[in-house]
């Protein structure tokens, strides 16, 4: 049974991420996958990272126990699925925080003779669902960085075998059967994932 970490990271209840959410584990479960539905939100995922996080960061026996419940969430998932807005250019601090405090020496990378080595092995898949308020030619502009880190930085730490970004560009302008068409899209992915 395949096992995936969805990883939500909005602050609204009732968002269209969080339909987005919604429908994502939904259609997971439905290919009977575990799924573990992680809302950093509801959670109070501390996003911050300690002083003394960051001077113990290299130290793997000591950098994951303020997050180790988390750590063993990740390392334990064959898939990791992010839900989340862009929010100028880049990720909501919550999600960014996670990566920060979460995806550690040890955990995500290793460091070998000074080479950083992928070590998030066990992540076979790696989907993105997100929104942006602006166009696509807008967040080409700005170089993207939601897509470049998940597309390239993320797969890379994972090696994974799949990986989807699945974005809906200008949400603020994007109408109802715009957002429909998007849900529908997004349950399609999820069940080809």
């Amino acid at each position: 049974m395949m096992r995936a970490l969805v990883l939500f990271a909005h602050p609204v209840a009732d968002s269209f991420s969080a339909a987005l959410r919604r429908v994502a584990v939904e259609r997971l479960e439905a290919r009977r996958w575990d799924v573990d539905d992680c809302d950093l939100y509801a959670e109070k995922f501390a996003p911050a990272l300690t002083s003394e996080e960051r001077l113990n960061y290299h130290d793997p026996e000591f950098n994951r126990a303020s997050v180790a419940s988390y750590v063993e969430r990740l390392t334990r998932a064959d898939a990791l699925v992010l839900v989340f807005p862009v929010w100028n250019f880049g990720y909501p601090a919550i999600l960014k925080g996670f990566f920060d405090r979460v995806f550690l020496p040890g955990v995500s990378f290793r460091l070998v003779d000074g080479k950083v080595l992928p070590n998030l092995k066990n992540i076979r898949r790696l989907a993105a669902v997100t929104t942006y308020g602006g166009s696509r030619i807008r967040a080409i502009w700005a170089g993207d960085p939601p897509r470049k880190i998940v597309t390239r930085s993320l797969r890379a730490t994972c090696q994974a075998e799949k990986t989807r970004y699945i974005a809906l560009y200008d949400m603020n302008r994007a109408d109802k059967p715009r957002r429909a068409a998007f849900i529908a899209r997004v349950e399609g992915e999820m069940d080809r994932f």
